[in-house]
């Protein structure tokens, strides 16, 4: 029960991990109906303004705060003169143009930090306690926590708030948002910050775990791309659902499943994206899109 206990504890908590990138990547698919490649990359810049506010004496929780409103200025401004020429185009180029952000910000990353591994202060105590025989970290626990309070107030935002319902209105349908009054140059940016911003607690959260290097998240977008596939590209609860899933059952098989074991254990959640598109292609929890013609 106690080995059952610690794969269950520790896979919540990588699934978390994963859940912190599909949500950025959720809001932003929400605000503008694009898929995000850059996310990643874009929260561990966050993280590393983050660390570098650590370094001249600030409070870990203080650097991550300021970490996030500027990074909501730079997801703002990267939309403005970047994004926006490509995001009513063709959907391919605006992907491609996504993934050269990633690359662009990985790039700015090493030629101003390097590559040398760098220790992020956690914000939670590196504390243990002892559950059933197994020993569950109090930083697990509260990056899980934190997951489920983001994922709370994401899906409070796009279903009770009025940004919320004006976001999703731009993404839908730019045109007619216009013609109803809503700002939606203004609005694009804003998703692109709230992105941002949520990427700067995601990098945050994670660098402890990792520790930080440019190229930390990497696997992580490749997970947090599947959790957003098998929950459903409209829902913030199905991506984090779908992530602490994708953590629980790689764990779960590597140990229990023979022929599986720790080689294997990657296919995991790339066997549950293709049942899941066979059998429902919209996600678990994704609404069903109905095209008028």
């Amino acid at each position: 029960m106690g080995t059952f206990i610690q794969l269950v504890i520790d896979g919540l908590s990588t699934g978390s991990i994963y859940g912190a990138l599909a949500l950025a990547i959720v809001l932003v698919n929400q605000a503008t109906g694009l898929i995000n490649f850059a996310q990643g990359g874009m929260a561990v810049l966050s993280a590393y303004i983050a660390y570098a506010f650590t370094q001249i004496g600030l409070p870990v929780l203080v650097a991550i705060l300021i970490a996030v409103v500027v990074s909501f200025f730079i997801g703002a401004i990267v939309e403005r003169f970047l994004v926006r020429r490509f995001e009513r185009g063709d959907p391919d180029t605006a992907v491609v143009v996504t993934i050269g952000i990633l690359t662009l910000v990985t790039g700015i990353c090493a030629w101003i930090w390097g590559y040398n591994n760098r220790q992020f202060p956690s914000l939670f105590p590196l504390d243990s306690i002892d559950v059933f025989g197994a020993v569950i970290s109090i930083r697990s626990l509260g990056t899980i926590l934190a997951i489920i309070l983001i994922m709370i107030v994401l899906q409070l935002l796009f279903m009770r708030t009025k940004l919320g319902l004006a976001l999703r209105a731009v993404a839908i349908n730019p045109e007619s948002a216009a013609l109803s009054g809503l700002p939606v140059g203004r609005l694009l940016m804003v998703g692109w910050g709230l992105a941002a911003s949520l990427g700067a607690v995601a990098g945050s959260l994670v660098a402890p775990q990792l520790t930080l290097t440019p190229g930390m998240l990497d696997t992580a977008l490749v997970y947090a791309l599947a959790a957003v596939i098998i929950g459903g590209l409209t829902s913030p609860i199905g991506a984090v659902v779908a992530a602490w899933l994708i953590g629980v059952l790689e764990n779960l098989a590597a140990v229990y499943v023979p022929f599986i074991g720790f080689d294997l254990k990657i296919a995991v959640p790339f066997v549950l994206v293709f049942v899941v598109l066979i059998l429902r292609p919209q996600g678990l929890f994704g609404r069903k899109v109905v095209v008028r013609v």
